[in-house]
């Protein structure tokens, strides 16, 4: 079962027109998120970064889309499926019309949801991903439906059996994971590439940053990052909004401390529950 723009059907009932913009242009954004125990995790933080993005892409939402019309669709959904965790994705994308330019600024919506399956590896390595780069402008940080950066580096991961890859920016600095942002910790130093340099607007990103900003035990920065730093970091964790934080145990010949990212992680599996 799908929810299509508020009415619950099932796959086989939605028709996706080929001359559907997400499909023609790439023109249309979505939000990965984690329901769990019916409670959609840190939905006020997914739904202003969606709206934010229908924004700055010149995108019209309806008057009735309100945060809480946002959850309840998306419950409507769970609960449709009768799940009670679920990863979904909320796609949002310009209606049909158009070539480059659009007959409208108008939207539709498509809520999927799927079993909820989380599962953190005890020995993850990762390794940097230099066949394309990631442009750092402002909207390399939407979470567009074009992604052909993340699919082609993933096969490229899959070919060579590495658990992640870390895309750099035509800079040839650190961007993000293939599948999330990604952090650096020196000392009590906590480095996370800085939003110009292309990285996604991640939410956990965001929550993290928060939770070290309080803590008097360490130092946030958001900067621009060298690859080299890798090899000097204590430990690499990368961060998305179904994992939480997954922490690095191997880089090439580099192996990783976890506490810190373990100790993070406990802090913000926290806040969810609070939030």
């Amino acid at each position: 079962m799908l929810n299509y723009n508020g009415k619950i059907i099932s796959k086989e009932e939605v028709s996706i027109s080929p001359d559907n913009r997400a499909f023609k242009y790439g023109d249309g954004i979505f939000e990965t998120i984690k329901v769990e125990h019916k409670k959609v995790i840190f939905a006020e933080d997914h739904y202003f970064r969606l709206m934010a993005s229908t924004r700055m892409l010149r995108m019209d939402m309806a008057m009735h889309f309100t945060l809480e019309y946002f959850v309840e669709e998306i419950l409507k959904l769970v609960a449709s499926l009768e799940l009670n965790d679920a990863r979904i994705r909320f796609s949002v994308f310009r209606k049909i019309g158009g070539l480059y330019t659009p007959d409208t600024n108008g939207t539709d919506f498509l809520i999927e949801a799927s079993e909820l399956k989380v599962a953190l590896k005890n020995d993850y390595e990762i390794e940097l991903y230099k066949d394309h780069y990631v442009y750092s402008g402002l909207l390399s940080t939407i979470k567009s439906t074009n992604r052909l950066i993340n699919v082609v580096a993933n096969v490229f991961r899959q070919e060579n059996d590495f658990d992640n890859l870390v895309l750099l920016n035509e800079k040839k600095q650190l961007a993000e994971a293939t599948n999330g942002n990604i952090f650096l910790v020196k000392g009590s130093t906590i480095l996370t590439p800085a939003l110009t340099e292309g990285c996604i607007k991640g939410i956990i990103r965001k929550k993290i940053i928060e939770l070290l900003q309080k803590d008097p035990n360490y130092t946030v920065e958001e900067t621009e990052i060298s690859p080299f730093e890798l090899q000097k970091a204590d430990e690499v964790f990368v961060t998305n909004a179904i994992i939480g934080i997954q922490p690095v145990t191997k880089y090439r010949r580099k192996t990783y401390d976890v506490s810190v990212s373990k100790e993070i992680g406990k802090k913000l599996r926290a806040l969810a529950l609070l939030g």
